[in-house]
């Protein structure tokens, strides 16, 4: 049930179709809040979820995105908005000032914080620049400069969900796919186990930070993972979130390698799709995120874990049926997908 310091709300939550928003959505609704759920395809699994108000949405690249995102707002009652993917900060961030003054609140950083989070070329050089480990990057017209027998990858600058990510070993062919990889960057890979840092950071700056394995990796999701504690992990994590500014929900990846060196690799300003391992763990994330969301003073006390909890994924089938019935039903009902 929601805490007590306040009753439950209106949120609304966008990317519900990826897994990140799925497991949001299904958190706020067993805190006993309301969820609007939110996405671009009129089949994403949010909407299947029970109790949530389905709608479809532009895609945040989209010129009508702003004005359907207020409509939305505005006709619902919205109290709280929630992004669920990346390509939605950016322009939330620009919505800020007319969502603030409608009565709907967000929690996001400053728009330079949110850039150096969505651009991973200037995420390196914001983390290089504070003397934090993050992997060497490389620009498409650098790639003669990557050293010779360097295990590569290549991806999207502003990619998310570990889509069009490819690992070379040759220079040559990280060439290749940089004329095919949509704005691309080329960075080194590292090896060691891979981790999570699930992270809630209040308007004061101070940040609870819940770590886990990610065991077992499947296109880009973790399967198999474990809470695990490490000072050393978590202080880098902490600097981390320090040198981008971050702010609210956010997680935070990584790898140690087998020398015991950290390196960072990413940081996403919204949930981490393997959160629900951090709450079965014992921390109060979503819950705390919403006392956060409504100017309520995060508990982090409510925020620590115990180690050596683990959780495993599966793909599981949640309805079939024939299109055209569902958007039959949808324009009965005179809204959602």
């Amino acid at each position: 049930m929601p805490t007590d310091q306040h009753p439950p709300r209106r949120i609304l939550v966008t990317g519900v179709g990826a897994n990140p928003g799925f497991g949001l959505t299904r958190s706020l609704i067993r805190l006993g809040h309301t969820v609007i759920a939110a996405d671009a395809n009129r089949l994403a699994p949010g909407f299947l979820l029970p109790s949530v108000v389905p709608q479809i949405i532009p895609l945040a690249s989209a010129p009508d995105y702003p004005s359907a995102v207020f409509r939305l707002c505005r006709e619902l009652g919205v109290e709280a908005l929630v992004a669920g993917i990346e390509p939605d900060l950016e322009p939330l961030t620009q919505m800020v000032p007319q969502l603030d003054a409608d009565g709907v609140r967000l929690w996001l950083p400053d728009a330079l914080s949110v850039r150096a989070c969505t651009d991973k070329a200037l995420f390196h050089e914001v983390l290089t620049e504070h003397g934090i480990a993050t992997p060497r990057t490389w620009q498409p017209q650098e790639i003669d400069q990557v050293p010779d027998g360097a295990e590569l990858v290549v991806k999207p600058r502003r990619g998310h969900g570990a889509q069009n990510v490819h690992f070379v070993r040759r220079r040559e062919h990280a060439r290749v796919l940089c004329e095919l990889v949509p704005e691309p960057i080329v960075q080194e890979r590292i090896y060691g186990f891979e981790f999570t840092a699930d992270c809630l950071v209040d308007r004061a700056g101070r940040a609870s930070v819940i770590l886990r394995r990610r065991d077992l990796v499947k296109a880009g999701l973790a399967a198999v993972s474990s809470t695990f504690d490490d000072p050393n992990v978590r202080d880098l994590v902490e600097q981390t979130l320090g040198a981008v500014g971050a702010r609210g929900l956010c997680c935070v990846q990584g790898f140690v390698c087998a020398d015991g060196a950290i390196t960072i690799t990413e940081l996403n300003l919204r949930i981490a799709g393997g959160f629900p391992l951090t709450e079965a763990a014992g921390a109060d994330l979503v819950g705390q995120m919403v006392n956060g969301l409504f100017g309520l003073p995060v508990d982090h006390s409510c925020l620590t874990y115990r180690s050596g909890v683990f959780l495993t994924n599966y793909i599981e089938t949640l309805a079939v049926g024939d299109v055209a019935e569902l958007e039959r039903t949808a324009a009965v009902e005179g809204e959602g997908p």
